[in-house]
């Protein structure tokens, strides 16, 4: 085995357990240099340091780089950052990398074994870290040396202690936001008061938190393992509140040597700590004990290594080279991390790998992929996101546009929302506070980096705010420590659909959808959520596959545009590209993965067309009809009318139409009234109340839909609803909406009635529309009729007769173009969209000019 290092100067491993000035040893001899750099594992630790150092070189000799936060002078000499961020490309005197033994880190540990393994200073390279670590760096780095230093104090074993009997001076700590603001919130009832301290914490409020701490105005602290890297505090004892933590794959038990990690906080400088466990967590193992007194751990087997030497000419290369394998026994390739699996889902991306060819495209993907999911969704939204930042930076200019990330920004801003809400919220603004420290990314990135910065600290201020206040019953209790401890929940569920949890009632299951019960508080929901959705994850599973081989006599569609499945919501009807062809979203799916949630979005659509083919046989029959020319037109237009057309319209198309044609629209059950063109199946009750709701679908207007009762012949007319009465089949009509078939019929009376041009005989009119005598002069002038003044008559004659005459024609008249519907281009009735006109257009002035000829 040859592990080649790069050629440098002295280079030092600094081994010991926690509170032996390894840091400060690190520090001053930075400091002694002329140029230095340190890489630690936090951005806490990375601020923290940063401080100390300007205090000591001045603000213009010390630069911060972090994911999250950019601070670099002009010409700085010293860089404090965290080791992912470490800019290597700059020689520097003296360099260093804080807790090396993260090299074993299944997370983030091939990061460390490349500074291991490459990082350098041109004179003296440090290493700080545990003794574990010591048999692999002796075998990887020729020529290293290795000083051992012991602690300052003695760190003892305290036992159990509950929460309520613990010393002054005392911290405890947890491994979620949950149970941290949950713990502070119970030490702040019995004690008065305590300091929080996380890695999600923006430094303004962190740094708050432990001042206060150190200025003594409170005596306890509640913290994640954020305390166990360095963090320096005067902490005489750490209890331990869980033992449990999740690892970014499974929630799993802490190690001996994470405990002495964290636990080894106690006790600083000469002043000797304790370590024990508190709350609802076990005493630990006497073999954890004994080796966290002792400091003796086992050494590690092997550093997690992941190529760093990359091939970008091309996609599949770059992937290539990221997965070759280690050099060295003992090196283990890093399992698949969030950057490698973002490249390959983008790699599945036609449009994103088209740009890869461009100049230092795939460099750009790579470095695009590598901004940090903060929320840890495990969905595809990051990659989505990533997504749109490479088009972006690949566009034209090469930036984000500024619209682009005011919008993403902003709707960050929004202190409303609970626990889970804000948590969401502050992990967003993270990624784009890094992104926004990209000044080759972004517009004015000094601008974004102090929006971004306030936002993450106005959101980290509710959620303190929220979560201290936050009450877990019994129930929520025990079933956080299920989750936490990595058990298997059991559940069930029970005929009427009750669902027990670990032997709790939390809720109800219909259909798909879980209900919580009404007595959770806001609060406890996520936790709840969480355990039902693990618990059933199997009954939810079967139930999906019942629901997908269903019949269709299994579901219902009714007036509400609600899909139901044995009678239980699933999805609604949404607006689509077409009249027919609606869209369904579905209701309640929070307990549906990715899969399931299409499996049924997929069953409720193929049932919706087959209702809606059923419902609308004779449309359905139009629209897939094979027909030509201008009767596929008026086919087309009439399908996407819902069935009614006025005859102007298509007055084009109708005169082109030969006979063969005519017969063929007429056989598919259109009628070519007088002034429309429709189809009278479609009055029919079912179809109509099917085209009444698609109609209403289409156009977002309340459901269920008023429409006319079955039979009605016509009904009170509302302009406002004109739409949905005309696709229901009824034409409005002066103050009536009148059925289209019954408006046929009553025009083809009145032009029976006036063959010369007067209309002098209205009985009978009024019930074909079924109306009032008062109403009929309204319906008749809506129709184009007007009553012809009366001429005086002489003195003891009868008053002579009503005449109702056709409107006469504006006297100059100007030809109004048909309204078409619009047609998608790629549509294969686009070539049709300006016929109607140009037929129009053409056919008038033959027959005029006939008519000039007869009269010669």
């Amino acid at each position: 085995m040859t592990q080649i290092t790069p050629v440098g100067g002295r280079v030092l491993a600094v081994l010991g357990p926690t509170n032996t000035g390894k840091t400060y040893l690190a520090m001053e001899r930075m400091a002694a240099h002329s140029t230095g750099m340190i890489g630690f594992p936090l951005r806490l630790l990375a601020r923290e340091n940063y401080d100390k150092l300007v205090k000591m070189k001045g603000a213009n000799a010390v630069a911060l780089v972090t994911g999250e936060e950019k601070i670099i002078p002009p010409a700085p000499r010293y860089w404090v950052c965290t080791v992912e961020s470490m800019p290597l490309d700059r020689q520097v005197g003296f360099l260093c990398v804080d807790e090396i033994q993260l090299c074993a880190d299944d997370e983030r540990g091939h990061i460390f074994t490349d500074r291991l393994l490459h990082a350098r200073g041109a004179e003296e390279t440090m290493f700080l870290g545990s003794d574990m670590i010591r048999p692999l760096i002796l075998k990887l780095i020729p020529k290293v040396e290795v000083i051992t230093r012991p602690r300052f104090s003695k760190l003892s074993y305290g036992g159990h202690k509950k929460l309520t009997k613990l010393p002054p001076r005392s911290a405890i700590t947890a491994f979620s936001v949950t149970e941290v603001y949950q713990l502070a919130e119970m030490v702040r009832r019995s004690r008065g008061g305590t300091a929080v301290v996380m890695g999600a914490l923006s430094p303004r409020t962190r740094n708050a938190q432990v001042a206060m701490y150190q200025a003594g105005d409170v005596d306890y602290l509640v913290a994640t393992d954020a305390i166990g890297m360095g963090l320096n505090m005067d902490v005489d004892h750490v209890w331990f509140a869980r033992m449990t933590k999740f690892d970014g794959q499974r929630p799993r038990r802490l190690t001996a040597p994470e405990v002495a990690q964290i636990g080894g906080r106690a006790g600083r400088h000469q002043s000797d700590g304790t370590f024990g466990t508190t709350w609802d967590c076990s005493p630990l193992d006497e073999d954890i004990v004994r080796a966290v007194e002792n400091h003796e751990f086992q050494p590690l087997q092997q550093l997690v290594w992941r190529n760093s030497d990359l091939d970008t000419r091309s996609v599949e290369a770059l992937l290539r080279t990221l997965e070759a394998r280690p050099p060295s026994p003992l090196l283990i390739r890093s399992r698949p991390a969030d950057d490698v699996e973002a490249l390959k889902a983008l790699a599945g991306d036609g449009e994103v790998m088209g740009l890869t060819r461009r100049p230092r495209g795939v460099k750009l993907l790579w470095e695009v992929c590598q901004v940090p999911d903060f929320r840890k969704t495990m969905t595809d939204a990051h990659t989505r996101l990533l997504g749109q930042l490479y088009r972006q930076l690949m566009a034209p200019g090469g930036r984000l546009t500024t619209d682009f990330v005011a919008g993403q920004v902003q709707r960050m801003d929004n202190l409303s929302g609970d626990i889970d809400t804000l948590v969401s919220r502050i992990a967003h603004i993270r990624t784009w506070t890094y992104i926004s420290h990209r000044p080759d990314w972004v517009t004015d990135p000094k601008h974004w980096q102090g929006v971004t910065r306030g936002i993450e600290d106005r959101l980290s201020d509710a959620l303190h705010e929220r979560l201290t206040q936050r009450f877990v019953d019994k129930r929520s209790a025990g079933l956080v420590k299920s989750l936490r401890d990595g058990r298997d929940l059991t559940g069930h569920v029970t005929a009427d659909g009750v669902v027990f949890v670990e032997g709790h009632e939390v809720g109800a299951l219909k259909g798909l959808a879980f209900d919580m019960q009404a007595d959770v508080g806001d609060d406890d929901h996520p936790t709840l959520m969480t355990a039902a959705r693990r618990a059933l994850r199997d009954e939810i599973a079967r139930r999906v596959a019942l629901a997908d081989a269903a019949g269709d006599g299994a579901f219902a569609l009714n007036e509400d545009g609600i899909i139901r499945w044995d009678g239980v919501e699933l999805g609604r009807l949404l607006p689509g590209e077409r009249l027919l062809s609606p869209g369904v979203r579905l209701l309640r799916d929070e307990l549906l993965e990715g899969g399931q949630r299409d499996r049924i979005r997929t069953r409720l659509l193929t049932f919706t067309q087959t209702r809606i083919k059923a419902d609308l046989a004779p449309l359905a029959r139009l629209a897939a009809a094979d027909l030509s020319g201008p009767a596929r037109g008026i086919a087309f237009q009439l399908t996407e009318a819902a069935g009614i057309l006025a005859r102007a319209d298509v007055e084009g198309l109708v005169a082109s139409l030969d006979k063969p044609a005519r017969a063929a629209l007429e056989r598919l059950g259109v009628r070519f009234g007088g002034a429309q063109l429709y189809l009278p199946a479609l009055i029919k009750p079912k179809a109509a109340a099917m085209l009444g709701l698609l109609w209403s679908v289409r156009h977002g207007l309340p459901l269920p839909a008023p429409l006319p009762s079955p039979g009605r012949i016509s009904v009170p007319r509302d302009p406002a609803g004109d739409g949905l009465l005309r696709a229901a089949g009824f034409l409005p009509l002066g103050p009536r909406a009148v059925r289209v078939d019954m408006a046929d019929r009553l025009m083809q009376t009145i032009a029976e009635r006036a063959q010369d041009g007067r209309l002098i005989d209205l009985s009978g009119l009024a019930p074909l529309a079924a109306s009032s005598n008062a109403e009929l002069p309204e319906i008749l002038m809506a129709l184009g009729w007007r009553l012809r003044r009366k001429p005086s008559v002489e003195e003891g004659q009868p008053p002579a007769p009503d005449i109702w005459v056709r409107r006469r024609p504006d006297p100059t008249p100007v030809p109004v173009a048909a309204k078409p519907v619009a047609v998608d281009a790629d549509n294969p009735f686009a070539a049709l969209a300006g016929l109607a006109e140009k037929l129009a257009a053409n056919a008038a002035p033959p027959r005029q000019a006939g008519r000039r000829r007869r009269k010669r």
